[in-house]
């Protein structure tokens, strides 16, 4: 009788806890958000500044628009070749083109673009501000009167909001490129077939909606990332497990987001346009 209250009594504190620290990191990831998201607003100067934001632009973006573009490229390919046989199995391949690049531009190529800067950048920007953390440099910077959020944070998840969705673009063009090589030269597609059901499909609001989700999912990927390095362990390990933690979480961040906005800019797409919900309907 007594190993079972021990155990039961175990039980009950480890469950306690559990739903203790998941409370308070969820109030404190929240009192973080908004500071950044104060600052980004109401002190624009905080960012604006080139000596501040530049550097963080070229790490973010410039710096992985070769993996962006390559790994866009052969997600496109990917796609023609793998739908190829099921298009033509009922005649439609010349619409594939169409079907494709608008897959690319609204669902894939932003979640690429995303999950290819919370790789590279992700942990980078964890590992940096939880070094900065471990040395002490943040408290040293708040005894100056000087607030970290502000100056470290700030910029760098702007950087992520501005670059990632110049990276989607990246990603979406060579993506549609790819999937044309494969199909004209591959299959003997015409380029008109391609680029005209092209047209046909997709609107200006498909862009729209992935450039859209990749501010989003850019803006995740930033706070997240500094968050994990604000607050990771002490010592070398700690930060390695933030910086590995600070991908992992982007990556949720980003898959959970996109089923939410997904659903989210259908329904407002269907709100603003009554009338091609008809026509599609017949």
């Amino acid at each position: 009788m007594l190993s079972f209250v021990t155990v039961l009594t175990g039980s009950i504190s480890r469950f306690g806890w559990i739903v203790f620290t998941t409370v308070s990191s969820f109030g404190r990831f929240t009192d973080f958000a908004a500071r950044t998201a104060m600052y980004i607003v109401c002190h624009p100067m905080s960012w604006l500044r080139w000596r501040q934001i530049g550097p963080q632009l070229y790490s973010v973006g410039v710096a992985s628009i070769p993996v962006v573009a390559i790994t866009g490229a052969f997600i496109g390919m990917i796609l023609a070749i793998e739908g190829f046989a099921q298009f033509k199995a009922i005649g439609q391949e010349a619409r594939m083109g169409g079907i494709i690049n608008v897959s690319v531009t609204s669902q894939i190529g932003p979640v690429l673009a995303a999950v290819m800067v919370a790789g590279r950048v992700g942990g980078a920007l964890a590992a940096e501000t939880g070094t900065m953390r471990v040395t002490e440099q943040l408290d040293a910077m708040r005894v100056m009167g000087v607030d970290p959020i502000r100056h470290l944070v700030v910029p760098r998840v702007m950087a992520c909001m501005i670059m990632t969705p110049i990276l989607t673009i990246y990603s979406d063009i060579l993506g549609s490129w790819g999937a044309w090589l494969v199909i004209t030269k591959g299959y003997g597609v015409s380029s008109y077939d391609y680029w005209h059901f092209t047209a046909m499909f997709m609107g200006t609001w498909d862009p729209i909606a992935g450039l859209f989700k990749s501010l989003c999912f850019g803006a995740s990927i930033g706070l997240i990332s500094c968050y994990k390095g604000f607050y990771c362990a002490p010592g070398a390990a700690g930060v390695g497990r933030s910086a590995t933690n600070a991908f992992v979480a982007s990556f949720l961040a980003i898959i959970m987001l996109n089923l939410v906005l997904a659903k989210f800019l259908r329904s407002l797409w269907m709100m603003l346009n009554p009338d091609g919900i008809q026509s599609m309907l017949g």
